[in-house]
């Protein structure tokens, strides 16, 4: 359901190899969230470091939303960002998992385009 990778790297460098790689594949960072500023900014404890990255490809969106306008609900890609231990961890739901949510088989092989492709790019940030 989940793609997950591991990084023994600081979370700075790993989100900045993150942005690079979505670049380079032609994903577009549409927006980050700071989880952990915005929640203690709210007066609310949390401690740990969590980003939320949207992230976005112009030419599959476009695909999907042509096909059936209710994936609009499911984009941008949401990749997490955060500390775990010792760890930095990349987490993302599986394009493909979603899929079937909006009954539309045709897109089984974008799906799956968009799913090695945020592969790529989380192992990229990763190393």
């Amino acid at each position: 359901m989940f793609i997950t990778v591991r990084s023994k790297d600081s979370i700075g460098e790993v989100r900045q190899r993150f942005e690079d790689a979505a670049a380079g594949r032609k994903f577009g960072v549409q927006g980050i969230h700071n989880v952990t500023a915005t929640l203690q900014g709210k007066g609310l404890v949390f401690d740990r470091k969590l980003y939320i990255y949207e992230i976005c490809n112009p030419g599959y969106a476009k695909k999907v939303l042509d096909a059936n306008i209710r994936i609009s609900t499911a984009l941008p890609c949401r990749v997490s960002i955060y500390v775990d231990g010792d760890d930095v961890v990349l987490e993302t739901l599986k394009p493909t998992m979603l899929l079937p949510m909006f009954n539309e088989p045709a897109l089984e092989g974008t799906a799956n385009e968009v799913e090695t492709a945020i592969t790529a790019i989380m192992q990229e940030a990763a190393m």
